[in-house]
Order: structure tokens, then C-alpha cells, then sequence
């Protein structure tokens, strides 16, 4: 069963029917995290770097944000029994979409972001899908952990 996870918004899940899945990852990460002992996987779609852009609005939504984001993620999966220490980690987005000046560089921000926040926690990146100037959607399936990410007519196994 395909369960959504909607631009920031995350989801974890131990049914091994379930494939967590994405749309539309431009300049927004999609963090896939997979501790395969148990077979519990969950997803983050987040838009912005660091919850401290918008305190508010980080307290409303907190996985518009990656630190925030991350932190409800993991603690979800915790709950489902997972382990930090145990998890693959899988990435995708970080484009540069709509800002061909690189003004923003809202894509290169996030993944940053991210690569910090899995290093103070321990964890490394073991695939990713990252850059480009399509938006990317992006699958993850309990059962065993795999992730397609699939852009415009291109398709990528994690």
C-alpha cells in the first residue's frame, strides 16, 4: 500500500506492504531512513535548512524543517522499535529549481543542512539522488528497504 508523504510532512511505518513514497522533491530533501533488523522505514520531505528561519512556524509544522523534521522522524521510528545506530540513510532533492542565478540556493542549503545533522547523530549517507534541476519523487518500500527515485524519464535504485 503507497502511503503519502506530502511536501513537509513525514511518515514512519513497520506494515511490510507499505512503500512510502514522495512527490515532487525540487530544492526539498527526502530523507529515507531504513533499520533494516526490524523492517521500520520512514520518510521526510522537508523544505527549509533550519527551523531557526521561523521558530513559529517551525512550532505549527515542524517537518518544514530539517532539524526539526528529523528529530520527529526519528523519535517516530524509536517508538516503532528502530535503532539510530542501525539505520540506512538514503537522500534525494537538494535541485536547483526556479533559481537558475543560484541567488538562493535553497538545494545546496538543505543537503548541507542535513549531512550535518546525521553526522552529530552518528549516522553517514549510504545513497543519494542529489541536484539537477528536475523535481524527483521518491519511493521507499518496508519490506527491504530499497529506493527508486525516478525524475522526468530517469529512474535511480538507492
Amino acid at each position: 500500500m503507497q502511503v503519502i508523504v506530502n511536501v513537509s510532512d513525514a511518515k514512519a511505518s513497520a506494515a511490510e506492504r507499505d512503500v512510502l513514497v514522495t512527490y515532487s522533491l525540487g530544492s526539498c530533501v527526502g530523507l529515507a531512513l531504513y533499520d533494516p533488523v526490524i523492517r521500520v522505514a520512514g520518510m521526510l520531505h522537508y523544505q527549509l535548512p533550519s527551523s531557526s528561519l521561523d521558530p513559529d512556524r517551525a512550532r505549527r509544522n515542524p517537518m518544514m524543517f530539517a532539524d526539526t523534521g528529523m528529530d520527529w522522524l526519528l523519535q517516530q521510528m524509536e517508538t516503532l522499535g528502530g535503532q539510530r545506530r542501525r539505520m540506512k540513510v538514503k537522500l534525494a532533492g537538494a535541485g536547483q529549481i526556479l533559481d537558475d542565478a543560484g541567488l538562493f540556493n535553497i538545494g545546496k542549503r538543505n543537503h548541507a543542512a542535513i549531512r550535518k545533522l546525521l553526522w552529530q547523530q552518528g549516522m553517514f549517507i549510504d545513497a543519494e539522488a542529489i541536484g539537477g534541476n528536475s523535481p524527483r519523487t521518491m519511493y521507499l518500500a518496508v519490506a527491504d528497504g530499497s529506493v527508486i527515485v525516478r525524475s522526468d524519464q530517469q529512474k535511480w535504485t538507492l
